[in-house]
């Protein structure tokens, strides 16, 4: 018996796991933004010492992997899981950072939406009883991200105003069954989600169905309003995106009012930066929410934020073939470990 579900799509946890530690990787772009403060280690070589960039994004991971064991004064070895993807074909930046490690792996795809998936899994396997020490991992890169979904960066080709910018870099969060931190309490699993949207450069819109989908089922299914919570954070919906999540919840009477952020609007700014419609990428709430989420709720400044990463689900083969653009959305309830 599912005793720990709740509704059709969400689900508590028995036993709270702990988010103990947490690492965030970030490039030159976004260490100039206005979370640079927040980042572990940032780069000014795009390439990360390395001779391409899909090395690069391999290369961050590692970094993130590394800097989260040094945060956790524990070996990489001491990791019972890692659970990550990325956006590369076959997830090559995540395989690739942990060959040879000798640390047992399950590589997940969620597109954007990585960050928030792994951490959910993460979540049932430590609440669960499976492993005590479970890493959720995820990166993107912008040129590499460029060169699979849209134009070689040579082509010189221009961008569209609801285009984004796909974050460089990369976030790793470990959850445990005991420590100090903020925990996870609750999560929601997202369905797919066609509204029709076939523009892929404007994933925003493609998304902000299955966000607003997850929203009202985390609220339905857990009996929660978007007054239970300091923020409800979406993963990479851009302006563009958030503001049709806005439109969407006062059509259909879920008033999510000031209680709405995007990593894809607050990891740059938009008035210096020249990012067209924000953010994007699985590295966007990945690093966003391991470096200033995840320390604001440390400190205490907040009390219960919902994670909610958001991912389209297309591809380039999907976009030649002038299919639309499905959305995903998992929502990870997490609150502060003060009292």
């Amino acid at each position: 018996m599912a005793i720990n579900k709740r509704g059709k799509q969400s689900f508590v946890l028995p036993q709270l796991p702990v988010i103990s530690a947490w690492a965030s990787i970030a490039g030159k772009k976004e260490a100039e933004g206005p979370l640079a403060h927040s980042f572990d280690l940032t780069s000014q070589d795009t390439c990360f010492g390395q001779k391409t960039w899909e090395q690069a994004e391999k290369q961050m991971q590692q970094l993130a992997l590394d800097t989260l064991a040094k945060k956790a004064n524990m070996k990489m070895t001491d990791f019972d899981l890692v659970l990550s993807g990325d956006l590369l074909n076959q997830c090559i930046g995540s395989s690739f950072s942990l060959r040879n490690l000798n640390i047992p792996h399950l590589g997940l795809y969620g597109a954007c939406s990585t960050m928030a998936e792994s951490l959910l899994v993460a979540a049932m396997a430590v609440s669960g009883g499976f492993a005590d020490r479970v890493v959720a991992m995820t990166s993107s890169h912008f040129a590499s991200s460029e060169r699979q979904y849209r134009f070689p960066l040579g082509y010189g080709g221009q961008r569209t105003p609801t285009a984004q910018w796909t974050v460089t870099g990369s976030g790793a969060a470990l959850v445990s069954v005991s420590g100090t931190g903020p925990r996870i309490e609750a999560c929601t699993i997202g369905t797919v989600t066609d509204l029709g949207v076939k523009d892929a450069n404007n994933m925003g819109a493609g998304m902000a169905p299955a966000a607003f989908q997850t929203i009202r089922a985390h609220m339905n299914d857990l009996n929660r309003t978007p007054e239970d919570f300091d923020l409800i954070v979406t993963g990479d919906l851009g302006q563009i995106g958030k503001e049709l999540l806005l439109e969407l919840s006062k059509r259909e009477e879920l008033a999510l009012g000031g209680k709405l952020a995007d990593c894809g609007t607050m990891i740059f700014d938009q008035q210096t930066q020249d990012v067209h419609a924000g953010g994007s990428g699985c590295g966007c709430s990945a690093v966003t929410l391991c470096g200033y989420l995840l320390n604001q709720l440390n400190e205490g400044k907040l009390k219960r934020i919902l994670f909610c990463g958001t991912g389209a689900l297309l591809s380039p083969t999907s976009t030649q073939q002038g299919l639309p653009v499905p959305g995903i959305c998992h929502a990870v309830s997490i609150i502060t470990g003060r009292d």
